[in-house]
């Protein structure tokens, strides 16, 4: 069985940075994509980067702020010069490959709160 699990959100000035993590965990074969959203209150779920083996796209809302990255199945989504705006839940979402075959994956999301 495969898990996503966030972390590292929490409550920063505006300004301010905040590094991310999506873990992927089980009997993964590979991972195809992995995309970051948002969600803020009263608004639908925006991308924020979409990532696959050949490119990395981001939001216009995010382009020069953020940046993903990642270590083995590990991805890091590094945010700085954050603004209220910026202030959601964010999800990682993972279309990974098992013995089972593909499938899309959800962690359970971070609160990111951008406040003075």
């Amino acid at each position: 069985q495969v898990q996503l699990v966030e972390s590292g959100g929490g409550l920063v000035q505006p300004g301010g940075s905040l590094r991310l993590s999506c873990a992927a965990s089980g009997s993964i074969l590979r991972i195809n994509a992995v995309n970051w959203y948002r969600q803020a209150p009263g608004k639908q779920r925006e991308l924020v980067v979409a990532v696959t083996t050949s490119s990395t796209n981001y939001a216009d809302s995010v382009k020069g702020r953020f940046t993903v990255s990642n270590v083995k199945n590990t991805v890091y989504l590094q945010m700085n010069s954050l603004n209220p705006e910026d202030t959601a839940v964010y999800y990682c979402n993972a279309q990974i490959v098992t013995i089972s075959g593909t499938n899309n994956y959800w962690g359970q999301g971070t609160q990111v709160t951008v406040s003075s």
